[in-house]
């Protein structure tokens, strides 16, 4: 079955469209969202909230922050559509967690072929941008440019999302 990347910029559309491939499948989809919950966050509880609004009842909703491979186990099977939405927020909570990054990174990328469902994930593209000014901010951007290339060789399809337009850089668009 089919692994789509979907890459963009923030504020891109990138999560909108994965939303319309994810219901254009057979099958209810499964939303992983990564997003950490920050209650005392207010504008992000907020974003948060106006996500679940907007996908509505006809998704099964899965909230985590860290194991992203054990629920792709559980939910990625046969006659199943799962999105991930996104990889940058996941590698963030890794950071934050102090997980070995490269190390959940690899169990992904071994994981990945061996699901038999639909895979849409998301990721930010944040190459494109100012160079980060601090070491971290730098070695974040060169580990999400690393899981983004990693992911992209896996993928069947790779779309970029710009001024939420897709442009397919790998498979076809049908």
């Amino acid at each position: 079955m089919p692994i789509t990347l979907i890459l963009g910029g923030a504020r891109s559309g990138k999560s909108r469209y994965a939303e319309a491939l994810a219901t254009a499948t057979p099958f209810t989809p499964t939303y992983i969202a990564t997003a950490p919950l920050i209650e005392d966050d207010h504008e992000w509880m907020a974003r948060i909230n106006h996500h679940r609004k907007m996908r509505g009842n006809g998704w099964k909703l899965v909230e985590e922050e860290l194991e992203l491979t054990a629920v792709l186990q559980q939910h990625g099977g046969e006659k199943h559509t799962v999105l991930v939405d996104c990889l940058t927020l996941w590698l963030s909570n890794l950071a934050y967690a102090g997980r070995d990054r490269e190390r959940s990174c690899q169990a992904l990328y071994q994981l990945l072929p061996q699901l038999q469902g639909d895979i849409i994930l998301v990721a930010n593209e944040v190459g494109m941008g100012l160079v980060p000014e601090s070491s971290e901010g730098r070695a974040f951007r060169d580990a999400q440019g690393r899981l983004n290339q990693q992911i992209a060789a896996l993928a069947d399809r790779v779309i970029f999302v710009a001024a939420g337009l897709p442009i397919y850089l790998k498979g076809a668009s049908h």
